[in-house]
């Protein structure tokens, strides 16, 4: 199996119709008022925040309360991966499988634009500069769109689907076209080099200190010096299953990523921390998938969500602890410096969402039941859960309509993500 991360599959089709009305009307519920003051506001300008760390400093304190929802189609199947949105000064930027991209202003509900000229769905990982937000599209089309005005700025053509992270790093464009290439464009979109990629598609990275970790070259996870243009260094993956890597965090010393091995019916969850400059491995843990009792075992609860949904093992790294979910229902901490582990939280169903720590405060979407009641409930609803990222203990829960498929996004005393249901929720704090 060859997808790496296959991403985003949310039916947006009606969205656009909603809101160019420019109002969310019925669809808006505001339930509480929360106090603006109480949390410095960060911006969320690029995918699980600085240095794919999955932390901000924005602490955010439960409880939190429901400040709109919106339903992005009735009667949609149900979906299997979800944009992560940007959130810039009170603007929530996300793409859709409409084709289409959007701004919306979260307190108001307005529409600020629409940027109507992709003709494929936008399945990529946003970023945004200080006036640029950059994004893929399925017509084989890398954008580059003004943050104020929704206008195109270039695009650059690629021949395939892009659905990878579009990054902007110092004066290079740098995304990945599905089973094609790695491209490196200069600021104004023109290409510079690009990197032969005959396997990936769905293809994140991380950049830092002007080196890519995980490049693509077949099973290797590598790591890529940009002005140099050579490899640093990589490691050999040499198993013989169907294997699947996390997004990755980086810190001054170490790259901490995760793989899942599919072996069948059971699935290995390997997690990693290697020396960020020579690629030696600190340490690795094993351990097998616990998908507990209340979920159908099959190959697609076992390993295929690891593919649909783009980051559910990856990391978040918090003081000297690094913070895994993997899907399954057990949330797990390692100190970063030896893999020691430091706590485990086990839940009675399979976490859904990568984690996002605000402060100390780690929050995580926990799956629930899929089957309805009669009266069209679900017998356990899928959660929002906080916990504290010292020791794992359960601080506070809340009941969600479907399981959170992106890890959420924190800014000021708002956090945002969208739902298996197809909700997208912006939640903030009550007191």
């Amino acid at each position: 199996m060859h997808s790496m991360f296959l991403f985003c599959r949310t039916t947006l089709a009606s969205l656009e119709g909603l809101l160019l009305r420019r109002t969310l009307v019925v669809l808006i519920v505001t339930m509480s008022v929360g106090l603006s003051a109480c949390s410095e506001q960060i911006n969320w300008i690029e995918y699980r925040g600085e240095h794919g760390q999955g932390h901000t400093d924005n602490a955010l304190y439960p409880p939190l309360g429901l400040r709109w929802k919106l339903k992005l189609q009735e009667n949609a199947e149900k979906a299997k991966a979800f944009n992560p949105p940007l959130f810039i000064d009170d603007v929530i930027y996300f793409g859709s499988t409409d084709g289409n991209f959007y701004a919306l202003d979260v307190n108001t509900g307005y529409m600020k634009w629409i940027f109507k000229e992709a003709r494929g769905a936008i399945n990529s990982v946003p970023f945004a500069d200080k006036d640029t937000i950059y994004f893929g599209s399925n017509d084989t089309n890398a954008y580059a769109v003004d943050l104020e005005t929704g206008q195109e700025k270039w695009r650059f053509p690629t021949g395939r689907t892009v659905q990878s992270l579009v990054l902007r790093y110092e004066d290079h464009v740098i995304f990945t076209s599905d089973t094609g290439a790695t491209y490196f464009l200069t600021p104004d979109g023109k290409e510079e080099f690009s990197l032969p990629n005959p396997v990936w598609s769905h293809h994140t990275f991380q950049v830092y200190d002007g080196v890519v970790y995980w490049a693509p070259r077949g099973r290797q996870f590598g790591a890529y010096d940009i002005a140099n243009r050579q490899f640093l260094w990589t490691v050999d993956v040499n198993v013989p299953y169907a294997v699947w890597y996390s997004f990755p965090a980086v810190d001054d010393d170490m790259v901490y990523f995760a793989s899942s091995f599919y072996k069948g019916m059971e699935v290995e969850l390997n997690y990693y921390a290697l020396d960020r400059k020579s690629g030696r491995t600190v340490w690795q843990i094993s351990d097998e998938m616990k998908p507990g009792n209340r979920i159908e075992l099959n190959r697609y609860s076992l390993f295929l969500d690891h593919v649909d949904l783009l980051d559910y093992m990856a990391p978040a790294v918090y003081k000297d602890l690094v913070i895994y979910t993997s899907g399954d229902t057990v949330v797990r901490a390692f100190h970063k410096d030896d893999g020691d582990k430091a706590w485990t939280t086990t839940f009675d169903y399979p976490t859904s969402s990568a984690p996002t720590i605000a402060g100390n405060r780690v929050y995580i979407g926990i799956r629930g039941s899929s089957v309805r009641t009669d009266a069209g409930e679900f017998g356990d609803p899928p959660k929002l859960v906080c916990l504290s990222a010292e020791d794992g203990s359960v601080l506070w829960e809340m009941d969600v309509e479907g399981a959170i498929l992106s890890a959420p996004i924190i800014s000021g005393n708002k956090m945002m993500f969208g739902t298996d249901q197809n909700y997208f929720y912006v939640l903030e704090e009550v007191l």
